[in-house]
C-alpha cells in the first residue's frame, strides 16, 4: 500500500529511463489498484508489463470494495499477485481462497505470481518443507499441467520479509529446489522446467546476485526496494543470468 496514481507515474517513468533496452530479463510492475489506469498508459510501447497485487474470483456481484478479473484485463493487466504472505497474515486467506483466485486468473488469461512461504517459528520449528508443500498443493488443486506450466510461484519466506533478514543463497535454493521437486512429482519435468519460481524477501541490489545464482531461482518478486527506481533498475541489473 504505497504511492498515490501521480507517485507511481513518477516511479514507472524513472523506470522506464533506467532499462531502456534491458531485454534479458521481464520486468512487471503491480502497482495499487487505483494507479493501474495511469501506469498502465505510461508503460505504452515500453518492456516493462504490469499487473495487480490482489484479485476476486468472483465474475462480478455484490461484493463491496473487491476486484474482478474482468476489470483487470480491461486496464490491461497481464499478471497479478496472489496469496501473499500479507495478505494470509491479515486478511486471513486461505489455500482454498487463493486456489479460487488462481484459476479466476487462468480463466481470464492473467498470469497468477501465487506466493508461498513459512513464518519464523515454522521455520524455527523445522515446519519449512510442511508449509510450503500445504502452501503449494492447496493452491495448484484441481488445475491442469497446461495450467501450472503458466504460472509463477514466489517463495517469500515471511521470517525474511521487511525484517532486514535475507535467506542465504543456499536457504532459498535449497526450498526452490524443494518446490521444483514437488512440481516435478505432480506435474512432470516438462512443467517443473516451465515454471518460474521467484524468491520474494528482502530482495536488494547488493544481495540480487547472489541469490540469483541458485539454478532453480528463476527471478525476484521484490519489495521495498522496488519502491526507489535506482534499486529496482539495479536489482533487474544483477538479475541476469
Amino acid at each position: 500500500m504505497y504511492k498515490t496514481a501521480g507517485e507511481a507515474l513518477e516511479l514507472v517513468n524513472g523506470l522506464k529511463n533506467e532499462l531502456k533496452g534491458e531485454t534479458e530479463v521481464e520486468v512487471v510492475v503491480c502497482p495499487p489498484f487505483t494507479a493501474i489506469s495511469k501506469v498502465a498508459d505510461a508503460l505504452k510501447g515500453s518492456n516493462i508489463a504490469y499487473g495487480a497485487q490482489d484479485i476476486y474470483w468472483e465474475e462480478e456481484g455484490a461484493y463491496t470494495g473487491e476486484v474482478a478479473p474482468k476489470m483487470l484485463t480491461d486496464l490491461g493487466c497481464k499478471f497479478c499477485i496472489i496469496g501473499h504472505s500479507e495478505r494470509r497474515t491479515y486478511f486471513h486467506e486461505t489455500n482454498e481462497t487463493v486456489n479460487k483466485k488462481v484459476k479466476a486468473a487462468l480463466k481470464h488469461g492473467l498470469t497468477p505470481i501465487m506466493c508461498v512461504g513459512e513464518r519464523l517459528e515454522e521455520r524455527d520449528s523445522g515446519k519449512t518443507f510442511d508449509v510450503v508443500k500445504n502452501h503449494v498443493e492447496g493452491g495448484l488443486a484441481g488445475l491442469s499441467k497446461e495450467d501450472v506450466a503458466g504460472i509463477v510461484i514466489a517463495y517469500e519466506p515471511v521470517w525474511a520479509i521487511g525484517t532486514g533478514r535475507t535467506a542465504t543463497p543456499e536457504q532459498a535454493q535449497e526450498v526452490h529446489k524443494y518446490i521444483r521437486e514437488l512440481l516435478k512429482k505432480a506435474y512432470g519435468d516438462d512443467v517443473s522446467s516451465k515454471v518460474r519460481i521467484q524468491y520474494g524477501g528482502s530482495v536488494k541490489p547488493d544481495n540480487t546476485k547472489s541469490i540469483m545464482a541458485g539454478p532453480d531461482i528463476d527471478g525476484a518478486l521484490v519489495g521495498g526496494a522496488s519502491l526507489k527506481v535506482k534499486d529496482f533498475a539495479e536489482i533487474v541489473r544483477q538479475g541476469k543470468k
